[in-house]
């Protein structure tokens, strides 16, 4: 069994892979600072929970877009776990090729949902991931990735209104029963809703139009994914577990012993 860790902007989110077969899956905060012996705790107990025999681990494998919380967790890992955890990073082999101008400015999370799309559903694809930031990222049909698109995520749009705004207040993000809102919450929650399925619509329209790509398939994964996905036809898949699947993969691919 390996563990597969992806630490993004609000959560980590970690996943035991028995396999090719998603186990189980639990969550902390990431934006929480913590000393390693506490990530230590925390990783013990949630896999106890989970009813995961740490000692059946063989391997960890993490892609991190926030740098502050690595000593800690690399830590925890290696002295709770006895585990050598794989970063994603350079060097690590993916198996496509990055062809933008500055390979290293590309998030690790971005990588590693490129290489699962590509690996179970060939390209060309364009993968769309609502998170913190929602990202549009591109890969051809012979495996190059070098264009992606970011846009500030659902929440960060929301957090924006509660916060900028004295009088509109912190709400739950979904889709109102219409559009046409009659008050403050359900007015808030058709501007982000349908402004997200607006936005999405038009760049993968706009993405199409530019590659001349009409047999591009695209693919969602994310938190708030789902809810976007489920309300237009421009996305053929939603993956839950893409960003999970893709640290498996790319653990496979560069496979050694880290206990």
């Amino acid at each position: 069994m390996i563990l597969v860790i992806d630490v993004g902007n609000t959560n980590i989110t970690c996943g035991v892979f028995e396999g090719k077969k998603l186990t189980t899956t639990f969550r902390m905060m990431s934006r929480a600072s913590h000393t390693s012996d506490e990530y230590g705790i925390l990783l013990r107990e949630l896999l106890r929970h989970n009813r995961i025999d740490r000692e059946k681990l063989t391997g960890a494998i993490i892609a991190s877009v926030v740098p502050n919380v690595m000593h800690a967790l690399t830590g925890a890992i290696k002295r709770y776990l006895e585990l050598d955890p794989l970063i994603v990073g350079n060097g690590i082999k993916t198996g496509i090729r990055i062809t933008a101008e500055n390979p290293k400015e590309i998030g690790p999370d971005r990588i590693v949902d490129v290489v699962a799309a590509y690996e179970k559903y060939g390209g060309p694809v364009l993968v769309l991931d609502f998170g913190t930031a929602t990202t549009y990222d591109l890969v051809t049909a012979d495996g190059k990735f070098g264009v992606g698109i970011t846009a500030p995520g659902i929440r960060i749009s929301a957090e924006a209104l509660w916060n900028g705004a004295a009088r509109l207040p912190e709400i739950e993000i979904r889709k109102p029963a219409s559009i046409l809102a009659r008050e403050t919450v359900s007015s808030m929650q058709a501007g982000l809703v349908y402004g997200q399925i607006g936005q999405t619509e038009y760049i993968i329209r706009q993405v199409k139009k530019e590659t001349g790509l009409t047999d591009l398939k695209v693919v969602a994964t994310g938190g708030l994914g789902r809810i976007i996905a489920d309300e237009t036809d421009a996305i053929d898949i939603y993956d839950s577990s893409l960003t999970l699947e893709g640290l498996r993969i790319l653990y496979e691919r560069n496979r050694k012993s880290t206990r």
